[in-house]
């Protein structure tokens, strides 16, 4: 029979040898929701025996660990912002680089002020309920061209207790036809090059949803399509929040300089890159 202790070695052993990058964190994450423990909980009894129904659980666990299907997807949570988010295989897996889009929202808004947010291709809903979550007398609309995705991102706001102030949606972008006028647009749009997508990591290319990742022959067809949605969209005092690929900047800032718009900051992520767009009319 096994112990909590040898099937995290076993675990932490089997991801090691595949080259995972972080095979402890891995293996003590899938214990603990297969057991229903803290981490705390592991260490205190880590002799004691488990049972072969929890024994086979890891086991298929580890299985689609190996397969490179991230932890977050066998789980079907990812923790973003302040808060857990159910995903699906129809979500793009939320990452931390995309929470400074909402430290960039926090800092330029007043956050006493009855805002209307839009999120285009809203996902799991993580950056338009992160906002609201801080925003207290903020509104949010979210759409996704997934009925999928709209549902998850329903469950998330009802989870939250935020259901009352989102309205999510199932429409394509560009056939928008809505005359309200957003004080905030947000976006996480696809924006890898569609010949790049070859090379992304395993738990990238084969488990987000390719609707999520690609962007085009250039990565930058949904920023076109974005900047002209705008005029209907965004009000003419209203700030614009985009998040971007590391080198795209230039790129992304003379699309939105054609439409009209001036960008106020580039902001980074933790990692130096360049990761969110803020920008508003050139003439209000």
């Amino acid at each position: 029979m096994q112990t909590i202790q040898s099937i995290l070695a076993d675990m932490r052993n089997a991801f090691r040898a595949t080259g995972l990058d972080t095979p402890e964190l891995d293996a003590r994450l899938l214990v603990e929701a297969a057991l229903g423990m803290t981490q705390t909980d592991l260490l205190t009894k880590a002799d004691q025996e488990i049972t072969p129904v929890q024994e086979n659980a890891l086991e298929a666990m580890t299985l689609r660990r190996l397969q490179r299907e991230p932890v977050s997807r066998i789980l079907g949570v990812r923790s973003f912002w302040k808060a857990d988010f159910k995903i699906s295989p129809a979500t793009l897996d939320p990452r931390a680089d995309s929470e400074t889009l909402v430290d960039a929202v926090l800092a330029h808004v007043d956050k006493a002020q009855p805002i209307a947010i839009l999120d285009l291709g809203t996902g799991t809903g993580c950056l338009l309920l992160s906002l609201l979550q801080e925003l207290p007398q903020a509104t949010g609309t979210g759409i996704d061209i997934s009925a999928e995705a709209i549902e998850i991102a329903q469950q998330n706001a009802e989870s939250l207790g935020l259901a009352c102030r989102t309205n999510f949606m199932k429409i394509d972008w560009k056939e928008i036809n809505d005359v309200k006028m957003y004080d905030v647009v947000i976006s996480n749009p696809p924006y890898i090059a569609l010949p790049e997508i070859a090379g992304l990591e395993p738990e990238v290319r084969e488990y987000d949803p390719i609707t999520a990742l690609s962007g085009g022959a250039d990565g930058l067809a949904c920023y076109r399509d974005i900047a002209a949605l705008l005029p209907r969209l965004l009000a003419k005092d209203g700030t614009l929040f985009l998040e971007i690929g590391a080198s795209q900047a230039a790129s992304v800032k003379g699309i939105l300089g054609k439409a009209g718009l001036s960008v106020l900051q580039t902001l980074t992520d933790l990692a130096g890159h360049d990761r969110c767009l803020v920008a508003r009319w050139t003439k209000t």
